[in-house]
């Protein structure tokens, strides 16, 4: 498990080891849940993939 920190301007940098497990690339779209008191947040993906 990894722990982040919220910045003044409500960001987070998603670390580079989930960020290589996922394939997440700068710019791609996240779709962000509210589920039971915490975040999710799923990367979109493309109908190719």
């Amino acid at each position: 498990m990894e722990t982040v920190i919220v910045s003044p301007k409500f960001q987070v940098v998603i670390p580079r080891s989930v960020r290589e497990r996922l394939k997440i690339r700068p710019g791609q779209r996240m779709q962000v849940i509210e589920h039971q008191g915490r975040l999710e947040f799923i990367p979109q993906r493309d109908i190719i993939e």
